[in-house]
C-alpha cells in the first residue's frame, strides 16, 4: 500500500502561493508584531506598505514563532486529509525558534511527524520545502533524500541596504554591526547552515550589485534560482537583466521574484537584494 505524505512548513519559506496550492502545502505563519499588536504572517498590512513604513515605526516590530498548537492544527489536518505521514520543514533553528515550536507539536503525533530544519529562511527554505513536495508521491525517504540534495547544494547571498536592522536583531557579531554603523557601509552576507556570515562591506548599492553578480556566477549552472528583494524591484529586475544577459545558459527557464516576507524584513530591513540559488 503506498503511503500518503504531506507536506508543512511555515510562512518564512516565501513560496509563491500558487505553488503552495498546487502541491497542497500547509503554510503556519510566522506572528509580526507592530506596535504591540501581534499578526499572522501577510495579514493586516502588505508587505509592500511594511517596507515603506519601517523606517518610522516609533516601536520597531519585532516577530515571534507561531503556537504550538497552530503546528499542530496543520498536522491534523493532514492527517484528516489521509496523509499517513508528515515532513514538517522550517526556518534555520538557529536563528528561530520555529523548529523547536514544530517538534513539541510533533509529540502529540508519535511517529508520524518528521521535522526538519531547513538551516536557511526565504526560499534557501522554500526551495528545500518544493523538492520535497515534487518528490511527495515517491515516499519519505524520496521527499528527505530530495531535502537533503537542495541543501547541499544551496547558495543564499543578500546585499543590505544598511545593517541596522540586522545589528537590531543580533544575527551578526556586535563589533561588525558597529563598523557598519560608523562607515555607512553596505553589508553583504550569506546565509549559511543556519548562520548569518557578514562576508563583505561596500559603500555603494553599485558595488554591492556587483558582488551579488560575482557569487552568482561563481556558483555554476542552476537547478532553481530566485531573485530576493525588500521592496527594491528595480534593483531586482536590474540585477535580473544583468544575470539573463551574462549566465542566460546556466540559469533555469523558471525564475521567482520575490518580495521578501516581513517576517524576515524586520530583521534585513528595507531596499535589499538577495537571490537563493540550488547548483544543478
Amino acid at each position: 500500500m503506498v503511503m500518503k505524505l504531506g507536506i508543512v512548513t511555515d510562512s518564512t519559506c516565501d513560496l509563491p502561493q500558487y505553488l503552495v496550492d498546487q502541491y497542497g502545502i500547509e503554510v503556519v505563519p510566522s506572528i509580526l508584531i507592530l506596535e504591540g499588536k501581534g499578526y499572522a504572517d501577510g495579514e493586516g498590512i502588505s508587505r509592500e506598505e511594511f517596507y515603506k513604513r519601517l523606517p518610522d515605526f516609533r516601536i520597531p516590530p519585532t516577530t515571534a514563532a507561531p503556537s504550538i498548537g497552530e503546528f499542530a492544527l496543520r498536522y491534523q489536518r493532514l492527517f484528516s486529509k489521509g496523509c499517513d505521514q508528515v515532513i514538517s520543514i522550517h526556518a534555520a533553528g538557529p536563528l528561530t525558534s520555529m523548529v523547536g515550536t514544530a517538534r513539541q507539536a510533533a509529540s502529540e503525533f508519535p511517529n508520524r511527524v518528521k521535522v526538519v530544519d531547513s538551516r536557511s529562511l526565504s526560499l534557501g527554505l522554500g526551495f528545500q520545502v518544493l523538492a520535497a513536495a515534487e518528490n511527495a508521491d515517491d515516499g519519505f525517504d524520496a521527499a528527505l533524500a530530495a531535502i537533503e540534495s537542495t541543501r547541499s547544494r544551496l547558495h543564499v547571498f543578500a546585499a543590505l541596504d544598511t545593517i541596522e536592522y540586522v545589528r537590531r536583531s543580533g544575527r551578526i557579531p556586535g563589533t561588525v554591526a558597529l563598523l557598519g554603523s560608523l562607515l555607512s557601509i553596505k553589508p553583504v552576507i550569506e546565509l549559511t547552515d543556519g548562520q548569518v556570515k557578514a562576508i563583505r562591506a561596500v559603500r555603494t548599492t553599485k558595488q554591492a550589485n556587483e558582488r551579488m553578480m560575482s557569487f552568482m556566477r561563481a556558483g555554476g549552472k542552476l537547478e532553481r534560482l530566485a531573485i530576493l528583494h525588500t521592496n527594491a524591484e528595480p534593483r531586482a529586475r536590474e540585477f535580473l537583466n544583468q544575470v539573463m544577459n551574462e549566465m542566460s545558459q546556466s540559469v533555469p527557464r523558471d525564475i521567482l521574484m520575490v518580495n521578501v516576507t516581513t517576517v524576515i524584513g524586520t530583521h534585513v530591513g528595507p531596499n535589499g537584494l538577495g537571490f537563493a540559488s540550488v547548483r544543478a
